[in-house]
């Protein structure tokens, strides 16, 4: 397989060796060469060629350096510049080096091998210029020395390659740590999110919780108290005509029992959730309603059907927190244009269902974590984390949660818990 140039050639190498071994043999050209037959015109016109080649196939396009095609036909013209001054003159094998330095900087693998063996001929035959071709001993020996040439430059070829698959293997290495340095510090920080978002839910629910404690234990107590007292008043009253000396501190009793009774269903109604505290659900539902598109500019359509049941406060505060939940999903992802929140009191239960336009999701991928809401995405960023609160809430009120919703063609929620049977109080 081809190996693309990760890194330019070393400078010093490609624009300086080269024209430094040409400047040189053209200063012994002019030392050993006369100027009579015009012998010398030519070897130093092919010089020049071989120059203005280097200059204007390498040096001076530094962005052809990437493109194996361009840079073969500049290696392969070198060659057959080079050829040609060898064959005149011997003298030019000194310049095969740079043939081997482009041939090894800047041809791919395999191509690499054909340009150092044509080099290494080239090389080859100038030093073995001196001997006789004319017997069979002359011209065994110019195939040595030649073979044995290629063969050298074939095993620096193949010791370069060992060194470059290495070095790729390095390079390979460290971009999958770096890649799984930066997975680690994403999930590192997704997970420090989680863990905020995850505090807050409990100390949410703590609270719930111990409100909802001393909401029982005054409805249980105090008030149960208060009002049999109230009774036994009442029923005395009834029963026995209230001496007159009695009468005004009996109906201060009473009075203050009555007080004291109607000052404990005020704190056990102001210790119902916020923001359900002096509302109902539908009313909540319409003022987060209105909150959220005066925030996010897109009208909310809310709409309540059905008789108004009882329920537990519990399950009007998991049905708020639901609305709450999806509506901020579809601000982060769905990319409505349209919203709607239904809150319909049924038979044996009470459902919401919010619904939006945008631009959906696969479900299939809900469970596994890699959609919420409103838009595919990976749960580490909190909305897998909040569906799952938001199930848990339903769920463990013994009611369901489901979500449909496909590509392209929106949202919906829809969440249902059972009311309270017939006669029964919040």
């Amino acid at each position: 397989m081809s190996r693309k140039i990760s890194q330019q050639p070393p400078f010093f190498l490609v624009n300086v060796v080269p024209y430094a071994l040409l400047t040189l043999l053209v200063a012994i050209l002019m030392i050993v060469e006369d100027w009579a037959g015009g012998s010398l015109l030519i070897d130093l016109g092919l010089c020049g060629l071989a120059a203005a080649w280097m200059l204007g196939m390498f040096t001076l396009r530094p962005g052809w350096w990437d493109r194996p095609r361009i840079m073969g036909v500049f290696v392969a013209g070198l060659l057959v510049i080079t050829a040609v001054l060898v064959a005149r003159h011997p003298v030019f094998g000194l310049f095969t080096p740079a043939a081997y330095i482009y041939s090894f900087t800047v041809l791919r693998w395999p191509w690499r091998l054909l340009g150092v063996a044509a080099a290494a001929v080239l090389a080859g035959t100038a030093q073995a210029s001196g001997i006789p071709k004319t017997d069979a001993l002359g011209l065994t020996m110019h195939v040595i020395i030649v073979a044995f040439n290629i063969a050298i430059m074939w095993a620096c070829a193949w010791v370069l390659r060992l060194a470059e698959k290495e070095e790729e293997r390095r390079e390979q290495i460290l971009e999958e740590l770096s890649r799984t340095n930066r997975l680690l510090e994403a999930s590192l920080a997704e997970n420090a999110g989680l863990h905020a978002q995850l505090l807050a839910q409990a100390r949410e629910a703590g609270v719930l919780d111990e409100r909802q404690r001393m909401a029982r234990e005054i409805h249980d107590t105090l008030a149960q108290g208060l009002t049999g007292i109230i009774a036994q008043l009442q029923a005395a009253e009834q029963m026995h005509e209230v001496p007159a000396p009695w009468r005004r501190p009996f109906d201060a009793v009473k009075n203050l029992a009555r007080e004291s009774l109607a000052e404990a269903r005020r704190s056990v109604d102001a210790l119902r959730p916020e923001p359900l505290q002096s509302a109902r659900l539908s009313d909540a539902l319409a003022d987060v309603a209105d909150r959220w598109s005066k925030l996010h500019g897109l009208a909310v359509h809310v709409t309540t059907t059905g008789t108004v049941r009882p329920m537990t406060p519990e399950a009007e505060f998991a049905l708020l927190r639901t609305a709450q939940e999806a509506l901020a999903n579809v601000a982060k992802h769905a990319h409505a244009t349209r919203v709607g929140v239904t809150l319909s009191y049924l038979e044996h239960e009470v459902a919401l269902d919010v619904r939006d336009d945008g631009k959906g999701f696969d479900p299939a991928g809900l469970e596994a974590g890699t959609a919420t809401n409103g838009g595919s995405r990976p749960p580490s960023r909190g909305g897998g984390f909040g569906l799952t609160i938001m199930r848990q809430r339903v769920e463990g009120l013994s009611g369901t949660l489901q979500i449909e919703s496909e590509p392209g063609a929106g949202t919906g929620i829809s969440a249902c818990i059972p009311t309270l049977p017939a006669g029964s109080h919040a």
